[in-house]
């Protein structure tokens, strides 16, 4: 095979920079050019070139990213759309009618949580919140009209851990979908479709694009009837990824494997620091061995990630303040990139989660270790705890 079409025996780093990235005929350039175009010229009607037509309904640069996304989850199909909440809308638009049911994480993203309150629930779709870390729980959360089970592992901001191959025994007995946002791992972290699921969901600008710089979101599945379904909606609502940022993301995912090493390298010195400092009462990471996932996350992910999140002894205000006197650590919103964030999601991230069963406490503090010096971030953190 030649290096331009990878075979899946490949190994990860080798999809990651090769899969998609087919070397353009024309001139030999070993990137995907940015096919920054809106129509094709057709050899007479209905004569297409590689079957491009307009680039909402497919583009080369988004395409050569579908190609790669699907390779590294091992999936049959990946689509890429303009934001991670957009490719939630069209899963969840594809898989649902008025009356069907949903069981969700009891701690999601709140984006998640606000597109299935306000905006799902408005069209009769219903939803349960349970904790997905317990497979009985779940299990006792559907009904007859429930369709999907949706997880997120490690989950937004808790950092709680899903056994995915556990949920999807459960929903296969029941007849359901299991969904896997797949955002804070990484398909380089972990393989949802190979433990069960159904479809995995990314943001791909988190992680998968890694620079702070895009924003975009992906859908990938093994299931080749559920992809056509999928490629339908997608084209029929249109919120697709524009050729600039698919182009940007698949530059971003060529370092995944490296970038991710570091994330977790650098979070797990981060992570056993703050177990021991006295201003800090509970450090939520899954590579602690004191952490309840532990063992789950050890068994279905290569390493722990980037994301931690701990809470401060001294309580609300005393976290507002760490957020504010960090130095290397930027105060922002989103995650995933090289460079490293902190943030206060009781007032940020998840305030629209405030009053629901999703609310996560005041005294939280969230982490996106970035791939910095370990020992600056370190330094940082100690001097922002005082």
């Amino acid at each position: 095979m030649s290096h331009q079409h990878p075979s899946e025996q490949h190994h990860f780093e080798t999809l990651a920079i090769h899969a998609g990235n087919t070397a353009d005929p024309l001139t030999g350039a070993v990137v995907p050019p940015i096919y920054q175009v809106s129509t094709y010229k057709q050899d007479g009607v209905g004569g297409l070139r590689g079957g491009y037509e307009y680039s909402r309904s497919a583009n080369p640069t988004r395409t050569a990213l579908e190609e790669n996304l699907a390779a590294l989850e091992g999936g049959r199909r990946g689509l890429a759309f303009a934001s991670g909440l957009a490719a939630e809308d069209c899963l969840l638009r594809t898989l649902l009618v008025p009356g069907d049911h949903v069981v969700i994480p009891n701690d999601a993203y709140g984006g998640t949580f606000r597109l299935f309150a306000k905006v799902v629930s408005r069209w009769g779709v219903e939803f349960s919140v349970a904790d997905t870390s317990d497979p009985a729980a779940v299990r006792a959360a559907l009904t007859p009209r429930t369709k999907l089970i949706w997880v997120e592992t490690p989950s937004n901001p808790l950092l709680g851990i899903t056994d995915i191959a556990a949920l999807s025994g459960i929903a296969r007995s029941a007849g359901v979908r299991l969904v896997v946002d797949n955002t804070f791992a990484s398909p380089y972290l972990q393989q949802p479709l190979a433990l069960g699921a159904d479809v995995v969901v990314h943001s791909t600008t988190k992680y998968m694009g890694g620079h702070s710089d895009v924003v975009g979101g992906a859908l990938i599945t093994g299931d080749a009837e559920l992809a056509e379904e999928l490629a339908y909606h997608q084209n029929a609502m249109g919120a697709v990824a524009g050729p600039f940022d698919a182009w940007l993301v698949l530059r971003g995912i060529k370092t995944l494997a490296v970038r991710m090493d570091r994330h977790s390298e650098n979070a797990t010195r981060l992570a056993e620091m703050l177990t021991r400092h006295p201003r800090v009462s509970q450090v939520l990471y899954p590579g602690l061995p004191e952490h309840p996932g532990h063992e789950v996350a050890a068994k279905q992910m290569k390493a722990f990630g980037g994301m931690i999140s701990f809470r401060v002894t001294d309580g609300e205000e005393a976290a507002v303040a760490v957020c504010d006197r960090t130095e290397i650590f930027t105060l922002g919103e989103s995650l995933g990139g090289v460079e490293s964030l902190i943030e206060h999601p009781g007032r940020m991230t998840h305030a629209s989660a405030a009053g629901s069963p999703l609310e996560v406490p005041g005294d939280l503090v969230r982490l996106s270790v970035g791939i910095e010096s370990g020992d600056d971030l370190m330094a940082d953190l100690q001097q922002a705890l005082g």
